[in-house]
């Protein structure tokens, strides 16, 4: 039985018109802001979203910016993120850091610049950042006397040695842990920071890539190499469990091949996600660093025996790449769909009124709202009186609000409530006197619907293929996730690339080894890659 089916039956409500047996939802109650003249030929909200089918990235941009996530700004390649936008990031932050804290890390903070002597200790980390690096070569400005009212760098200011704006952090705290580390009883050290780094890309798009960025970035260090590869798959672990029960986006844990991997790391861990035009998207990275850092900034620890080794370390970190994988994973062309667990708003509530009720209906529907907000359930009620109801409701589409309650003076005299969730844009109308545990049951059925359909989606788009030709086939077809074997070099890693603009996602962990024949030159494969093309 569906669910709007078992809510309505366990509440003793069963005209309840499900998605899943007829087109359109229907309800024998006629809605009380139908009945009310005043607002009967409310107008929809235009929102004038392109269509995903028709251009997915246009639908994309005009999405972020008019559901108020983000927006450009007038410094080339970076974004603001609006205060809808960044409550979004907050709550993935506040799990995230539960999650890390869970797991013995603690949070610090280091420096944003970085001189470049540091930088380019760790020589493969330094060469693969170098050209996307903002570099700081003055400390001053001065008054033009050639142009007044201007400013130009004193040429007098310019700094002994160059400061790179972080990339990565991974140089600053390595040269920070030399000083912190002296014995076996220092470890395991566990950071994580939240910081922003710069990245100075050429092709922005809010979210996917910007100049400037926020996220976290864990650095840990290890008596013993099996200790560091535990910590770098742990923390593989928890950001598969945060995108798969948070952000419901089923994800393919896997490693990436020597092309793809963190430059100065020995094995990247990764997990991927796919989006629905069939592009993949990296939701997050973890890396097992060996001794490469710790050598590189002598970082060394005395053990038992009273020897001298080198740490072993990790790093490991997710950014607000994550917003943009949450908008294209779930959306639909009328706006967001968001998983309940990191909805801003979970509910909100349209009163229905004539003229001189809403503050009789709102004294009404307060209660509600206490009850709600007592389960944890956050809760707006819209009472503008600036805007109609089919305004408001088609504003909080866009938002992505997952459950919408339109309340009117004779929906509390019945003792009924019109709810709509937004995943399906089913309407039920269900009985006030238990509406605050039927919303919470109903935002866990949302939750977990979002993620089956996520699902459905990534398996009808993951294709096992045997050819060279069928590969390149599903690619220009259905795309998504192409499983082939491939003879394991970089050279036909990159003429895939080059021919079709599909890379190596990762080798799935979860892939077992199988013996057959690379699509591309017919040598001898042992196991199975992950092709798609991607952000």
């Amino acid at each position: 039985m569906p669910f709007s089916a078992k809510v309505a039956d366990c509440l003793g409500f069963n005209n309840v018109i499900c998605p899943e047996t007829v087109p359109f939802v229907v309800s024998n109650v006629v809605p009380e802001y139908e009945q009310i003249c005043l607002f009967k030929d409310t107008p929809k909200m235009s929102k004038s979203l392109p269509k995903r089918s028709e251009d997915y990235s246009l639908w994309y941009n005009e999405l972020v910016k008019r559901a108020g996530l983000a927006e450009n700004s007038a410094v080339r390649g970076c974004m603001v993120i609006k205060p809808y936008g960044y409550a979004i990031w907050e709550k993935m932050q506040r799990q995230l850091d539960d999650m890390f804290k869970r797991t013995g890390h603690e949070n610090a903070y280091f420096p944003l610049f970085v001189p470049k002597s540091l930088f380019e200790a760790e020589e493969k980390n330094a060469e693969g950042f170098a050209k996307e690096c903002a570099v700081v070569t003055h400390y001053r400005l001065q008054t033009d006397p050639d142009n007044p009212g201007k400013l130009r760098v004193d040429p007098n200011a310019k700094l002994e040695e160059e400061l790179i704006v972080r990339p990565t952090s991974e140089a600053i705290i390595w040269s920070t842990y030399k000083n912190w580390i002296q014995s076996y009883r220092d470890l395991p050290l566990l950071i994580n920071q939240w910081a922003n780094v710069v990245r100075w890309e050429m092709r922005t798009r809010l979210f996917l890539r910007t100049a400037e960025f926020l996220w976290q970035e864990g650095h840990t260090a290890h008596a013993t190499a099996e200790e560091a590869l535990a910590e770098t798959r742990q923390m593989l672990d928890v950001y598969a469990e945060f995108a798969e029960e948070w952000m419901a986006l089923p994800v393919v844990k896997g490693v990436k091949t020597e092309n793809e991997r963190f430059a100065g790391a020995l094995e990247t861990y990764c997990i991927e996600g796919l989006m629905q035009d069939g592009k993949a998207l990296q939701a997050g990275t973890s890396h097992f660093l060996g001794q490469n850092f710790a050598k590189a900034f002598d970082v060394q620890f005395a053990n038992k025996e009273g020897g001298l080794e080198y740490v072993w370390g990790t790093s490991w970190g997710v950014s607000t790449r994550l917003m943009g994988a949450l908008v294209m994973a779930h959306s639909d062309d009328d706006g967001l769909i968001l998983p309940p667990r990191l909805a801003p708003v979970q509910v909100v509530i349209v009163p229905i009124y004539k003229t001189g009720q809403l503050d009789e209906l709102k004294e009404r529907i307060r209660p509600i709202q206490m009850g709600l907000l007592a389960r944890g359930i956050s809760v707006k009620l819209d009472d503008r009186d600036t805007e109609r109801p089919g305004f408001k409701f088609a504003e909080w589409e866009l938002k992505g609000v997952p459950v919408r309650l339109a309340i009117g003076m004779r929906d509390l005299d019945n003792g009924t409530v019109e709810v709509a969730r937004r995943d399906t844009k089913e309407k039920l109308n269900l009985p006030l006197a238990d509406i605050v545990s039927s919303i919470d049951l109903l935002l866990q059925d949302i939750q977990t619907n979002i993620y089956r359909r996520a699902s459905a989606f990534r398996d009808t788009h993951t294709t096992r293929v045997e050819s060279y030709e069928e590969f390149k086939q599903v690619l220009d077809g259905p795309g998504g996730f192409v499983v082939a074997h491939y003879d394991g070099t970089s050279e036909t890693e990159e003429r895939i690339k080059e021919e079709t603009k599909a890379t190596i996602r990762c080798l799935a962990l979860a892939e077992p080894d199988e013996d057959g024949v690379c699509i591309v030159t017919g040598k001898p494969s042992t196991r199975r890659a992950h092709f798609a093309r991607a952000y």
